[in-house]
């Protein structure tokens, strides 16, 4: 029997209420909070709780120590554990990616971001990004897709031959490089991304909140808390992540990783 991943690390995530403003913080730093069902449930949970409750106007997520987020959790996946919420799939990775809110979101981003953490990124509304950070999308250096939201978004917030770049190559790009293209709307010094995307949402928060999420659902696209552009994006991503996934090479990224060597790729 699994043993259910809301008692096994309930604080996995980490809430609290800054004014009217949520901050979530992802609290594996041993892990660099790579993501695992109980991440998946709290950061869920969190934002189900910050859509229904008016007093929570903006909604700030972090990670604890050096990483903001590595990605998902490749011990829990040899387990074959589920990485998404056990209730509420429909949410995705993180149970973050495909929860759409009406509420802000800012993801203050500390440090390592690469993969899932971009894509958590991709997903947020607003982004501040301290200087030493790196934003990328490896996953085909692995024999794998950016399957969370990150080849279909990565092109509506870059321009699209910067996007196509780093969707191809895998290579990182810098916090300085976010910014000139647009990816997040601040870089701050290390260790002050949280005040600074506390900042922000306090200038959002100072607003009508009625005004300001009717804003943000018109602004994405939302209707019945779905962003109806998305959906196309979200059946190709399954679809072509379920050929890649059955593949050879996709076996031979991840075991070349794990023996610290260069993969050697068949197309097959």
């Amino acid at each position: 029997m699994t043993a259910d991943p809301r008692a096994a690390d309930e604080s996995a995530v980490l809430t609290e209420r800054r004014g009217n403003v949520l901050l979530i913080t992802l609290n594996r730093p041993q892990a660099r909070n790579a993501v695992n069902a109980a991440v998946s449930i709290g950061v869920g949970d969190a934002l189900h709780d910050a859509q229904h409750d008016p007093e929570i106007r903006a909604v700030v997520i972090t990670g604890a120590g050096q990483s903001f987020c590595a990605g998902a959790d490749l011990k829990a996946i040899s387990r074959r554990e589920n990485l998404y919420h056990p209730d509420h799939g429909e949410w995705g990775f993180a149970g973050y990616v495909q929860h759409v809110i009406d509420k802000p979101t800012i993801a203050a981003v500390n440090g390592t971001a690469l993969g899932g953490g971009t894509e958590l990124a991709l997903a947020s509304d607003l982004v501040v990004a301290e200087e030493r950070t790196m934003f990328g999308l490896p996953e085909v250096k692995r024999g794998l897709i950016a399957a969370a939201g990150g080849v279909f978004r990565i092109v509506e917030h870059l321009p699209r031959k910067i996007a196509m770049e780093l969707l191809f190559t895998g290579e990182p790009m810098s916090s300085a490089d976010a910014l000139k293209w647009g990816l997040v709307n601040q870089v701050v010094p290390d260790g002050t991304v949280v005040d600074a995307a506390l900042a922000l949402a306090e200038r959002i928060t100072v607003n009508a909140p009625l005004a300001v999420w009717a804003s943000k659902r018109v602004a994405a696209g939302i209707d019945d808390g779905v962003i109806t552009a998305e959906e196309a994006g979200w059946t190709r991503t399954m679809r072509e992540m379920g050929t890649v996934l059955r593949s050879q090479d996709a076996r031979e990224g991840p075991l070349a990783f794990a023996e610290k060597r260069q993969p050697v790729w068949q197309a097959k």
